[in-house]
């Protein structure tokens, strides 16, 4: 019954995204293209609104962040340096008689009675098909239903009569080796690599193939000394962008959730490794339960991966996600990726599932690292306070710092690279001699933060969350269900709607234009005549706009009192009250501010 309800929830959902424009399947009316999304009008506001606050907290309201915006289309080599080109793989399965393809580790496991066969026979030409192929039914299913599929699976490889050889049974248990959809036997996994491929120049060929960018994060990387030379930064410091990535995914789902083409809103933010950070301030700080406060010099790692988690938690508060919506889930050790340190997932209650919204990810100095090592190209930075600091250390302090530095770092190439232990202590001692060295000429290669969220799933979670329904009286008493987005002032697409209260009184429709133009320059405003009031309210209830006003006959001063007044409607309470004109601008900005 859940389930029932949950899909009925995400159909009207996205009913009335379609409805309202603002979502809509691209290409449409050639019968659309699978992972790929337009947004209508009110999906475009909705969209620039976020993206906007986002930028705005990132950057403008903050001095240790600035922007970047790169190209779509980069150098090659940089997603071999990433890993992208040999590990950015999903496992791909292929049901053998529809073609259509699957995530292996997607597949729902199923159980019942698997009916096998050796090949088959065209009984009236003798030609034969030694393919084996296999159909799990579900309990209770006839074996007639495997013979048939089996049956249409060799049709489909040129036998005409076909008689089935070497049937044999077998009860599988929790298997997801067979297609949810019909029983036919699936394809081996095999890796697929997410890029989509192109070309760049006139000729296509292997020497200049390049790739749609899988991510926003790696511009960053690669532009950080150009950033951070003329910029006037100094680590810490992060590098925001917000921007179009692109994986082809095996099967995209859930409406916007997971497509083909998608946006990223990224923070890459660089600090200093915890032991240049104890060599200046003496100490690092370890994180501690809730929000750390305001960035302090003594922070390793782990404090600014707490405060970035707080940070975003409250970025999500300030725009009507709250709390109570979101998860917090802190990757296991065998969950990390090979260069995490510690990894926490921010995860929505969507319709159809509690599903990640945003990862922040501490990255060690692993992405420079690599830069430096393909281009040849230097990432480290110079930092004239520890050189000073790193001659004035205690030689024993020194000799335990580099103690923990080996053992962490062999603990991690043990527990990612699956190397032998004496193998991890060699490699992890080769790289501490270096890296210390470094320490006591003042360089060091920074390490990262990074707050990574998808635009469209940040767009889906709020119009899931704004989503209600309720009954409510119309101007006739009369109870009717009506659906409302109780979108948050600051991202709602239309902030305010002016209705006159009837079209045909020019003195009613003058008095609305003015007030309209009065708004417009601050705000998005929605200019409504179209029949009754009441649908007009309901009209833009559907669109979320928080506010209406209505410009009547009191307002142009039938009733003395109220002249210059005008009727502000709450969206969410349903409550009007009379305001003056001259108020109006001010008591708006600060509501959706």
């Amino acid at each position: 019954m859940s389930d029932a309800k949950t899909n009925d929830r995400m159909e009207k959902i996205v009913s009335l995204c379609k409805r309202r424009g603002f979502i809509f399947q691209s290409s449409e009316i050639y019968g659309g293209i699978n992972g790929f999304w337009d947004y209508g009008p009110l999906g475009a506001e909705l969209k620039r609104n976020v993206k906007d606050l986002w930028w705005n907290s990132m950057t403008r309201m903050r001095e240790d962040v600035v922007g970047l915006e790169a190209t779509i289309i980069m150098h090659p080599a940089i997603w071999k340096a990433s890993g992208h080109v040999d590990t950015f793989t999903d496992p791909m399965c292929d049901c053998l008689l529809t073609k259509k393809r699957f995530r292996a580790d997607q597949i729902e496991a199923q159980s019942g009675t698997a009916y096998h066969y050796s090949g088959a026979k065209d009984s009236a030409s003798g030609k034969q098909n030694s393919e084996a192929y296999a159909v799990l039914l579900p309990p209770g299913k006839p074996p007639e239903s495997a013979r048939k599929t089996a049956t249409q699976f060799y049709q489909d490889r040129g036998l005409q009569q076909v008689e089935l050889l070497g049937e044999r049974t077998e009860k599988v248990e929790n298997s997801q080796k067979f297609n949810p959809e019909n029983g036919s036997l699936l394809t081996e996994p095999r890796p697929f690599n997410l890029m989509f491929k192109t070309h760049y120049g006139p000729v296509e060929s292997e020497d200049n193939v390049a790739y749609l960018r899988p991510e926003t994060a790696q511009a960053i990387f690669v532009q950080f000394k150009n950033v951070l030379e003329t910029s006037r930064v100094k680590v810490p410091f992060g590098i925001a962008q917000i921007g179009k990535a692109f994986r082809n995914e095996v099967t995209p789902r859930n409406f916007i959730f997971r497509s083909r083409e998608f946006e990223q809103m990224e923070l890459e933010f660089f600090i200093k490794p915890d032991e240049a950070v104890e060599a200046v301030a003496g100490s690092v700080s370890k994180a501690t339960a809730g929000h750390p406060g305001e960035p302090q010099p003594n922070w390793g790692w782990e404090t600014w991966h707490k405060y970035w988690v707080e940070e975003r938690i409250k970025f999500y508060e300030n725009i009507g996600l709250p709390r109570t919506t979101l998860e917090e889930y802190w990757q296991k050790p065998e969950e990390l990726a090979h260069y995490a340190r510690a990894t926490v997932d921010l995860l929505f209650k969507f319709p159809f599932g509690t599903q990640e919204l945003e990862g922040i990810a501490a990255r060690s100095d692993y992405d420079l690292s690599q830069h430096e090592r393909f281009s040849g190209k230097g990432m480290g930075v110079f930092d004239e306070d520890l050189r000073g600091a790193w001659a004035k250390v205690d030689v024993d302090k020194k000799a335990e710092m580099q103690k923990r530095f080996v053992a962490e770092k062999a603990k991690n190439l043990v527990e990612r690279k699956k190397l032998p232990e004496a193998e991890a202590n060699t490699q992890a001692e080769a790289q501490a001699k270096i890296f210390f060295e470094n320490l006591a000429k003042g360089q060091y290669i920074p390490h990262v933060i990074e707050p990574s969220a998808g635009v469209d799933r940040l767009i889906l979670a709020l119009i899931a969350n704004a989503y209600a329904e309720e009954d409510v009286p119309d101007e006739k008493g009369k109870i009717e269900t009506r659906v409302v987005m109780r979108f948050h002032p600051r991202v709602a697409p239309i902030k305010v709607a002016v209705f006159p209260l009837l079209k045909n009184k020019p003195e009613l429709v003058k008095k609305a234009t003015e007030i309209r133009d009065l708004l417009r320059p601050h705000m998005n405003v929605f200019y409504d005549d179209a029949g009754a009031i009441g649908r007009r309210y309901r009209r833009q209830d559907e669109a979320g706009t928080p506010f209406g006003l209505t410009i009547d006959f009191d307002t142009l001063g039938e009733t003395p009192e109220l002249k210059d007044t005008v009727t502000l409607r709450d969206r969410d309470t349903m409550q009007q009250v009379r305001v003056k004109i001259d108020e109006l601008l001010p008591m708006l900005l600060a509501k959706i501010r």
